[in-house]
């Protein structure tokens, strides 16, 4: 088995963005998320860090799409 992470971005140079933009949806849903280690944490309160960023991704990709 690869020891590669999968948790790679695309486009490096988005990578601070992305990383900033996951603090700030973890913080507006209450979940204490910190640099590094996150262990302590719920697969709960993970996912829903991530599922609220595709959401927020989803919508602003929407708003695009349709000129606004």
């Amino acid at each position: 088995m690869s020891n590669k992470s999968s948790n790679t971005t695309n486009v490096p140079e988005a990578r601070e963005a992305m990383d900033k933009f996951k603090m700030e949806v973890a913080s507006e849903l209450g979940v204490p998320l910190s640099d590094g280690y996150n262990g302590n944490l719920t697969s709960a309160q993970n996912g829903s860090v991530g599922g609220y960023m595709v959401k927020k991704m989803i919508e602003a990709q929407e708003k695009q799409m349709a000129g606004k």
